[in-house]
């Protein structure tokens, strides 16, 4: 596997200033770095990225973006709040035969979005998807 590049400050390599991991210079955060200050990136592009190479494996990437031209996070309003509660309920229903809508838990992606007794019956009838 060939050696990753990990600096290059001018883009010239990789068409953005690349730096090593852990080595972002001032200024410059990632998407998860801004929403932690309370920011977010404000529809700017990517200014910069940092590589950390990977044995046998391509190089992970972060973007790196301008606080500078970072805006404040938006509020939650009552509408924005009430549609992810309408989501989450949403996900809490039985796509099994049951159908049940009132399950304390959001049922397994791998198995169809089945509860744990629709689940169970169908183990038991040999029917597994």
């Amino acid at each position: 596997m060939p050696t990753v590049i990990t600096y290059d400050p001018a883009g010239e390599i990789h068409g953005l200033p690349t730096f090593p991991w852990q080595a972002a210079p001032a200024g410059m955060l990632t998407r998860r770095q801004l929403a932690e200050q309370g920011l977010r990136k404000n529809g700017q592009d990517p200014a910069a990225q940092v590589l950390r190479p990977r044995r046998r494996r391509p190089p992970l990437v972060a973007y790196l973006y301008r606080v500078d031209l970072a805006a404040p996070k938006r509020p939650m309003t009552p509408a924005k709040y009430a549609a992810v509660l309408a989501a989450v309920r949403a996900r809490r229903v039985c796509q099994g035969p049951c159908g049940r809508r009132d399950l304390d838990y959001i049922p397994p992606d791998h198995n169809g979005r089945r509860c744990f007794d629709c689940e169970a019956a169908a183990h038991a009838k040999g029917d597994d998807h």
